[in-house]
């Protein structure tokens, strides 16, 4: 069986006992390793692979062949993109004191050229959303590049601004960078519920009951057993920091990446339904999630 997600330590902790043979009656499975970007037009140009981790944004361009599962994902509180520029003074940290909805913060973005993963990522629909109620005029260019380049881009002058998800949260302080708005903060006051950030799907052909069943048992697992995917997940983590990967997998998996439950898929609905009335995405079928 085909499965692609990414070298990002929550995906590689979760998945580890699934690739790895160590979930009864699971098949053996060939990985793609790819950034959210790549699987993101994956999953709405080719039907190739069989499981896959996307954004979330990106689910109305995956039906009809693909399905929601409800587990291996990533939704969370406290664990939102960030939106990172130089310090006008070159301090790190938040530029002003309410990074939420600063008005005067937002404007400093108004016409700028800004970086992001993907244009089919959560984290710039949540951006979209955000620009929308709080930039004067709009941002200007938008220009996607690989997420681990994002930060030294924007350290060195070529992007004024950088949206940036993953362990970016932990490290942006060490490229001088300082954060005009944390996006997860700006939605759990205005919703009140989880960020939906990464999403697992699967071909609706394949026996989704069991598929995630295999994926349930292989975060059970992980938890159990957290020393197991240690050296799979640092090889993964392109020579990160030991403290920040388990910072970045206490992050990221949590009760909702074995179950998104009532909480989970109302924040997904309510995200679509927010992008669909900005025109970000077209019309779906929200009742097809569940």
């Amino acid at each position: 069986m085909k499965i692609a997600y990414s070298p990002c330590p929550n995906d590689t902790f979760v998945f580890h006992a699934l690739v790895h043979g160590l979930i009864p009656g699971a098949p053996s499975f060939d990985v793609t390793y790819a950034d959210i970007d790549v699987t993101n037009n994956l999953a709405a140009s080719s039907t190739e692979l069989d499981i896959m981790k996307i954004s979330y944004a990106a689910l109305p361009w995956v039906q009809p062949e693909y399905k929601l599962l409800p587990c291996g994902g990533a939704l969370g509180r406290g664990c939102g993109p960030l939106v990172l520029m130089v310090g006008e003074e070159g301090t790190n940290g938040p530029i002003n004191s309410d990074p939420i909805a600063n008005s005067t913060n937002a404007s400093r973005l108004s016409g700028k050229r800004v970086a992001v993963p993907s244009e089919r990522s959560t984290a710039y629909m949540l951006f979209r959303l955000w620009a929308a109620q709080n930039v004067p005029g709009g941002v200007g260019e938008i220009v996607v590049m690989p997420f681990h380049e994002i930060m030294p881009a924007v350290q060195g002058g070529h992007i004024d601004a950088g949206l940036v998800i993953h362990e970016a949260r932990f490290t942006y302080p060490n490229y001088g960078l300082s954060m005009l708005v944390d996006l997860g903060n700006w939605w759990e006051i205005d919703t009140g519920l989880p960020i939906p950030l990464g999403a697992i799907i699967a071909k609706r052909s394949l026996d989704l009951t069991a598929i995630s069943a295999w994926i349930r048992q292989s975060v059970e697992y992980a938890w159990q057993h957290p020393d197991a995917s240690k050296e799979y997940v640092l090889n993964h983590a392109q020579e990160m920091d030991p403290s920040v990967a388990q910072s970045h997998i206490d992050l990221y998996v949590n009760e909702f990446t074995a179950n998104l439950g009532e909480d989970g898929y109302n924040a997904i609905t309510t995200l679509l339904e927010r992008a669909t009335h900005e025109g970000l995405i077209p019309q779906m079928d929200l009742a097809s999630l569940r």
